[in-house]
């Protein structure tokens, strides 16, 4: 799995945004197969424009997260959420300033404000989960 650090890291090597633009899908890319068997309803994560579907869990009290979607750059943004929150408790997950994170990354300047709202709809998903 990609950490939060390995994604600012390449980010920061990253001298346009298109080159940005294009690990992130290449971060979606690389996302663990998501089950079809829960691409419905009930996993949506509400708030996307795109379809996101999203498996929350605990594991040994760290949050297990799976995600997929139905565009590439949300997929690649799923990837981000997934390196910033899988793994950690719910007290670390709640320490977590995603805004800073969202701004340091430059995707405030670069993301319509749809998707940056489908973006925190999974971020708010993950900081209300209590399994």
């Amino acid at each position: 799995m990609t950490k939060l650090q390995d994604i600012q890291d390449t980010f920061s090597l990253l001298d346009d945004w298109e080159d940005r633009y294009a690990y992130l899908i290449d971060l979606g890319r690389n996302l663990s197969d998501f089950p079809d068997e829960f691409c419905h309803d009930a996993y949506l994560v509400p708030g996307c424009t795109s379809r996101v579907w999203m498996i929350l869990s605990f594991q040994n009290d760290a949050i297990s997260i799976q995600g997929t979607s139905d565009a590439h750059i949300v997929r690649g943004l799923i990837a981000l959420v997934i390196a910033t929150y899988g793994g950690k408790t719910v007290t670390e997950v709640g320490q977590v300033d995603m805004e800073a994170v969202f701004k340091d990354l430059g995707l405030s300047e670069h993301l319509s404000p749809n998707r940056r709202n489908g973006f925190f709809s999974m971020v708010e998903k993950i900081k209300q989960y209590r399994g």
